[in-house]
């Protein structure tokens, strides 16, 4: 923790960190402010709306219908209550009929008094704005009440403001990811610069150490990231020339002194020479002992470098690993938040985290808490036997059901030591070492995720406990925003379908109509191998295909006799009907374009729009043949049903101008193989080209017609 590097990274973290922080909690205080704001002029706009609507009501006379307005106004999630008191505090009306004839709380009768149209309450952890609107007696209401008293009451709204408040959590933890990326690129920055700038230029240096240690001195080190470094590299060079200096002194003045002793042998200077020899070596010796101090100090400062560039690649390495676990925790993010099928997001959900924990096998688990047992959804790297069941029950002895009841997740990285729990799975393969973790949102558990034996027949450790925790998190929130996107079209399709039963309902020759022609027109789809998509949108829009009819006058659709043309007309409008009524309903266009479709004719000459068959889904061609088949084998209060032989008859006489070629012969041989359970039995082989002669089609365009909608 001593190194320049750390301590330059942690001064800039923490200042950055400091900064943002204060600016992120001023924000989040500001938007707080503005939500107050907003949610006090809408209380003010929505009391002044059902005042308005509730003096109408009295002035009209219809005292009655102010309770039928306030119990229909409380059902709305924004509202929470709605109360009108007098002057006492005394409730002469309420949604809640419970407490008509109480009190109201002492501080609204408070607020009242004191005239505060529009104030907060903090009820625990909830606010709510309570707007007080006052009733006047109007001209129009003295006959009912006295003309002395000029207020009638006072009507009270109360308002949640916890969903803005939801919002404005969520904006906070976006800001909180943003700040934490922030930090993250400024930590990553400095230490590159610091890598360039710092630790390169120390490693040149000890280099150049290292040559002089081995004898070199003409060794040079040139530096020039920066003006220290480069004066540490000035003088590093200064000091290298100097020692080299006094080595070439040293060997010099050896060789003067032997020179020296050669020529003064006999001679009586030689002592005075000799005299000045020692102090020269004198000198050189504490050459020799400054040169040695040199040399440590330098070893030491080779060792300290060392020892800060090992530390250096340690941070590193830790700085990489958590970065790629970020990286392959927003890949799962991305993938997640890229479908809304459930089929779909369970194999994505289990393939993604295979791939990133190295894992032999996956698989994810549903738990039923009303059943209480286990459904396998998703299994990957093994296959279930023939005959097992995906259905497992509750047992002490399964993971799955430790981690559920525990709410928290398990780390086995050997199964020997869990005798508790099962070694060999109940869909048959062995465990040896497994992470399960719990997919749960807030405190409702959805299921497990489990992740069994790894590649490289290692086992699992707590950082890969703690990925797969991370990726459970996020997985449950895309699994429980899928349930609910499949529950939002179920009960779109429930509403619609009731209307489509309620119409079927009131004519007892077209109940079931809608029913069998779905059966019809899915089988049709799976023989022709329609992906799974396009098979639901067929079944769905053979569901609805009728739902135009709800805008077409009944006793049209009841009448016995001959259409006019006028009638024809009207009765012809019910495909445009259909798709307006389902135009606001996104998921359903393709569904809204196949029913628009379903009596457009092959050679374009269908309503009620005359669309070619280029024009046309495949998925309309397939429910006019199957809405075509039963229209003609039903019974119409018109005419009884044909015989199915009959009916095949005129299928195979109208191809190529009405049906499309290729669809007739396939709703033939379901009919034949018995799926459609309709006994048919083909006598002799058809032709299926199309009609050749122009009358002869012209002739079977008038009886499909009239088995259909009796346009004749």
């Amino acid at each position: 923790m001593n190194s320049l590097r750390v301590k330059i990274l942690g001064m800039i973290t923490l200042i950055v960190v400091v900064i943002v922080a204060t600016f992120g909690y001023l924000e989040y205080r500001n938007q707080q402010r503005t939500i107050t704001r907003i949610s006090a002029r809408n209380a003010q706009i929505l009391a002044t709306t059902i005042q308005n609507s509730i003096e109408n009501v009295m002035m009209s006379g219809q005292s009655d219908e102010v309770t039928r307005i306030l119990t229909r106004l409380k059902t709305h999630e924004a509202i929470n209550s709605l109360t009108i008191f007098d002057e006492n505090g005394r409730i002469l009306n309420s949604s809640d009929k419970r407490e008509i004839g109480g009190q109201v709380d002492v501080q609204e009768l408070e607020a009242y008094r004191k005239g505060n149209a529009i104030h907060l309450h903090n009820r625990g952890n909830h606010q709510q704005f309570h707007s007080i609107s006052l009733i006047y007696n109007r001209p129009a209401c003295q006959g009912c009440h006295d003309a002395g008293q000029v207020i009638l009451g006072a009507l009270e709204i109360e308002l949640p403001i916890d969903y803005l408040q939801a919002d404005l959590d969520k904006g906070k933890s976006f800001a909180l990811t943003s700040t934490l990326f922030m930090v993250l690129l400024i930590f990553i920055t400095v230490s590159l610069f610091l890598h360039a700038y710092v630790n390169r230029p120390l490693k040149a240096i000890i280099a150049s150490m290292q040559r002089v240690e081995h004898g070199d001195f003409d060794v040079r080190s040139d530096i020039y990231s920066s003006d220290d470094m480069m004066a540490l590299s000035d003088n590093f060079n200064m000091m290298v020339n100097k020692l080299k200096y006094y080595m070439e002194t040293t060997i010099s003045h050896e060789r003067e002194l032997a020179r020296a002793q050669s020529k003064l042998s006999h001679h009586h200077e030689m002592h005075l020479m000799n005299q000045k020899l020692e102090e020269q070596l004198r000198e050189i010796e504490n050459l020799n002992v400054g040169m040695e101090e040199r040399i440590e100090e330098i070893e030491e400062a080779n060792y300290k470098i060392a020892d800060l560039a090992s530390e250096l690649e340690d941070k590193n390495t830790n700085l990489e690993q958590a970065v790629a676990r970020l990286s392959t925790l927003y890949k799962v993010g991305l993938a997640l938040n890229s479908t809304m099928e459930p089929e779909r997001l369970f194999n994505l959900i289990v393939k993604t985290t295979v791939d990133t924990l190295h894992a032999q096998i996956g698989y994810v688990i549903l738990y039923s808490p009303r059943e209480r047992n286990l459904q396998v959804t998703t299994l990957l790297g093994h296959t279930i036997p023939e005959g097992s069941s995906t259905t497992l029950p509750m047992k002490q002895s399964s993971v799955s059901t430790w981690v559920i009841e525990n709410r928290r997740p398990l780390l086995i990285t050997d199964m020997d030591e869990w005798p508790q729990f099962d070694r060999y799975s109940s869909l048959g393969y062995e465990r040896r070492t497994l992470v399960c973790a719990p997919l749960q949102v807030k405190d409702e558990i959805i299921g497990t995720i489990t992740v069994v034996n790894k590649d490289d027949h290692s086992t699992y450790t707590n950082e890969e406990l703690e990925l797969l925790s991370t990726i459970a998190a996020q997985a449950s929130i895309a699994i429980k925003n899928a349930q609910l996107y499949d529950e939002q079209q179920a009960t779109y399709l429930h509403t619609i379908q009731a209307l489509v039963s309620a119409i079927e309902a009131s004519d007892s020759y077209t109940r079931g109509h809608s029913e069998r022609v779905t059966r019809y027109s899915t089988e049709l789809a799976r023989k022709l191998r329609l992906p799974a998509d396009r098979v639901k949108v067929i079944e769905r829009a053979a569901i609805l295909h009728d739902i135009g009819k709800i805008g077409i006058d009944l006793s049209l659709l009841h009448k016995e006799g001959k259409l006019s043309s006028d009638e024809i007309r009207d009765l012809q409008q019910h495909p445009e009907i259909g798709m307006k009524i389902l135009e606001p309903i996104d998921f359903l266009q393709d569904v809204r374009q196949c029913i628009g479709q379903h009596h457009e004719r092959y050679d374009g000459r269908g309503y009620p729009n005359r669309l070619g068959r280029e024009e046309q889904l495949l998925e309309s061609r397939i429910l006019a043949v199957a809405d075509a088949f039963d229209a003609m084998t039903s019974d119409r209060p018109y005419r009884k049903a044909l015989p199915v032989e009959l009916a095949v008859r005129e299928l195979i006489d109208n191809v190529g101008t009405q049906f499309d070629p290729e669809l007739v012969p396939a709703f033939i041989e379901l009919l034949e193989s018995g799926i459609l359970g309709i006994a048919f039995q083909r006598e002799e082989p058809h032709d299926f080209s199309p009609a050749r002669d122009h009358r002869r089609a012209e002739r079977k365009v008038v009886a499909i017609s009239e088995y259909g909608h009796r346009t004749t």
